[in-house]
């Protein structure tokens, strides 16, 4: 865990959660057709943690030996997981899922402002900050649309409400990037996780009592997906990515992971895209190459 991965592991495993990520946006709203969005936030991070929990103990994974690991499994589970994603599932019960992968898509900017201020060697550049504008820049080309005309004024509400997730996420990256260096990618996800389905099952069952649930095979499969391949492999190929390169570059996958989200969303749910938000998906785009470019 100590050497450093070769340039084609990182695009790899880069690539790969672009695209288990970009498809989740889509998957959520399956989920959503069957599960309330806090009970399934419950049971996808409870499924999560016993497939991480019995893949660590065959791989020997010593969980909570540190004071420090413990308490970023707390940070974890309440920022990463309980409230980033409860505010995604009730998110998208009113918006496309394209748009709110666009939005979280702001999550690299509040990395690069808060690495500035408490990671050490991870200084905001001229090309960083420029790179991070052009994309924000692109958010706000789709602020500035009509929003209502995608699903009525409730949409443009949860739009906002949408960037709480985003940027609760950032501080959890920061301090795991700060001070869990030591703190194998395993332990960072299955406690977390297993703390976060309690967290939010306790949620469910006090605002969702009189919500419907409906167990076919469409939800269930959805919840099955967004559990192994949308939560346990990803978050810990995420946390190991972490370990090894600077938090910011690691948080691009949020400026990737929106162009996959929106051409599923657009092809397969049939959901509704304006020309503002296509411009302002090209411009975050824009500013994923400019922030990645390798300065001479």
């Amino acid at each position: 865990m100590s050497s450093s991965p070769s340039r084609s592991t990182v695009l790899f495993v880069f690539g790969f959660l672009t695209l288990a990520w970009g498809s989740t946006w889509a998957v959520i709203r399956v989920s959503l057709e069957g599960f309330p969005p806090f009970l399934g936030v419950s049971l996808r991070f409870a499924l999560a943690a016993v497939v991480l929990f019995v893949v660590g103990r065959t791989l020997g994974v010593r969980f909570g030996t540190t004071r420090t690991e413990r308490w970023l499994w707390l940070s974890n589970a309440l920022l990463s997981f309980s409230v980033s994603y409860g505010v995604v599932y009730w998110s998208e019960q009113h918006i496309p899922s394209g748009l709110a992968a666009i939005i979280f898509a702001t999550f690299p900017l509040f990395v690069v402002l808060l690495s500035h201020f408490f990671l050490e060697g991870e200084r905001m550049t001229r090309q960083s900050s420029v790179g991070v504008i052009l994309g924000f820049g692109g958010l706000l080309c789709i602020y500035s649309d009509d929003l209502e005309r995608l699903g009525g004024p409730q949409v443009a509400a949860a739009s906002v409400i949408m960037l709480i997730s985003p940027a609760v996420s950032a501080v959890s990256n920061v301090l795991v990037k700060r001070y869990g260096h030591d703190v194998h990618p395993i332990s960072m996800a299955a406690m977390p996780m297993g703390l976060s389905a309690l967290v939010m099952g306790a949620v469910s069952a006090t605002f969702e009592r009189s919500a419907p649930v409906d167990a076919g095979i469409g939800p269930v499969l959805a919840l099955v997906y967004l559990a192994v391949a949308g939560s346990a492999l990803t978050f810990t190929l995420y946390y190991w990515l972490l370990r090894h390169l600077p938090a910011v570059k690691v948080s691009l996958i949020a400026y990737t992971t929106p162009v996959i989200a929106v051409i599923i969303g657009v092809l397969v749910l049939d959901e509704p895209m304006t020309l503002r938000m296509w411009l302002g998906s090209a411009i975050v785009v824009g500013g994923v190459v400019v922030t990645t470019l390798k300065r001479r």
